[in-house]
């Protein structure tokens, strides 16, 4: 039996919770009072209306259920899953599914939050979710890993769906995950509605109704920023020095593709340590080696974290876990352009201590949104049973994620302001229209 505890969207005239004393460091910022902080910030600049205000100040839904699994041996384990849908006043709401021990509510507000403003700013016809399993997916068999995947799903039931919340992978989740999603949701329809929910998750393989493109996307979309932000400034690529945190799919595609450029990898960090070479790292090899031996560490000589984090280089791409630049870790950071892979890898306070020290940044919700660009693209493809081939999804994307840099871009010269500020003001200025023009109900 399953148990669902459904939290209804707040009252929209709530106002909101008190803010903690900042006045001291305490360590990283909460990931939801962060997102609070800067959505703030670029709420008072831009003057955004109070009642559109309180309205996205909050989630809408926020769904936790808690469902048996029967495990190899025979024993039964209690699994708690989360599903957070922030807004969905562009489209159906749309994120990621993640599998991580540490997950929880508060982290899942802040990710759901930040797929709204990334999906306004690439003005795509989207809102914001997020969720996932409470869970160490390395501790299970694939056998159970897939049931209790599919659990998760029925246990979620309507509320996901094609045309309302739309999942697709993220941390420890992957084609596979989405494929027994994608089964399991189809098996609970009448056999002569499936074949039209093929678009109820995005990131399938590619024979389950997958895009071409969609595995490098996130990755992808970071270089043509990375390429648009070299061109503006000066910055000769093939001469340029990066190095990378992270080193899944998206840091480990960033790498490849920015070093088929002409790019120098000098250093790399992931959850097993970190690795510096003056002379070069070949990416693609290291990805060969990080899926044979699950990690960077051994393939180059190793550095501690702190030492890493110096590493002198022009770019630095953080693609593995939220809060990795902060107050703490910031000062250390040695490099002109900071372009964000993951989700909110720098909290509040490193984000000043970065400018104030002239390291510009590419937030994460214009940097990473190529994941989210594409998977509209694969739910596209679904809608209308077509197949693009992989030169038109590219060329799809570098015109849409060009267009929000370049959106972010003037905006931040045009109020003086720096390029997170920016993006918020982008995403609310979109956000607010809408609002305006379709009014509330009743």
């Amino acid at each position: 039996m399953t148990q669902a505890v459904v939290i209804p969207m707040r009252s929209e005239s709530a106002t909101k919770a008190p803010a903690r004393d900042r006045s001291t460091p305490t360590g990283p910022v909460p990931a939801y009072e962060a997102v609070q902080r800067q959505f703030d910030k670029a709420a008072d600049l831009m003057g955004l209306d109070p009642d559109i205000r309180r309205i996205l100040s909050a989630t809408m839904n926020e769904i936790i259920v808690h469902f048996p699994v029967k495990m190899d041996d025979g024993h039964v384990e209690i699994f708690t899953g989360y599903r957070v849908q922030h807004s969905n006043a562009l489209g159906p709401f749309k994120g990621g599914l993640r599998f991580h021990p540490a997950l929880e509510i508060d982290k899942l507000r802040a990710l759901a939050a930040a797929m709204t403003w990334k999906t306004a700013i690439a003005r795509i016809p989207f809102g914001g979710a997020k969720g996932g399993i409470q869970i160490e997916p390395s501790k299970y068999s694939r056998a159970e890993l897939e049931r209790i995947t599919r659990r998760f799903c029925f246990a979620l039931g309507d509320n996901i769906g094609p045309e309302y919340d739309i999942p697709a992978p993220d941390v420890n989740t992957n084609p596979q995950i989405m494929a027994w999603i994608l089964d399991t949701y189809l098996s609970m329809l009448p056999a002569h509605e499936r074949h039209r929910a093929m678009h109820v998750v995005t990131g399938k393989p590619i024979e389950s109704g997958g895009s071409e493109g969609r595995d490098k996307a996130t990755g992808q979309g970071v270089v043509f920023l990375i390429q648009r932000w070299a061109q503006d400034h000066g910055l000769e690529l093939d001469e340029a020095r990066f190095i990378v945190q992270g080193y899944g799919n998206v840091g480990s595609w960033a790498a490849r593709l920015l070093q088929a450029l002409g790019a120098g990898l000098i250093a790399v960090e992931d959850v097993t340590g970190a690795i510096y070479d003056p002379d070069g790292i070949d990416a693609e090899r290291l990805a060969g080696y990080v899926r044979q031996h699950g990690g960077v560490s051994g393939y180059a000589s190793g550095v501690d974290h702190e030492t890493f984090l110096s590493t002198r280089a022009d770019l630095f791409i953080p693609a593995a876990l939220e809060n990795q630049l902060t107050a703490a870790t910031a000062p250390l950071v040695n490099v002109r352009l900071v372009a964000e892979g993951a989700n909110a890898p720098t909290d509040p306070e490193g984000d000043a201590l970065l400018r104030e020290r002239g390291i510009e940044i590419l937030p994460d919700i214009v940097c990473n949104s190529g994941g989210v660009i594409v998977s509209y693209f694969e739910w596209l493809q679904n809608k209308r049973s077509e197949y693009w081939e992989l030169e038109e999804v590219d060329r799809k994307l570098l015109n849409k994620i060009i267009a929000a840099y370049e959106r972010v871009r003037d905006m931040a010269r045009l109020h003086e302001v720096d390029w997170r500020t920016a993006a918020y003001i982008v995403a609310l200025s979109h956000l607010e229209g809408v609002y305006k023009e379709r009014g509330l109900f009743p």
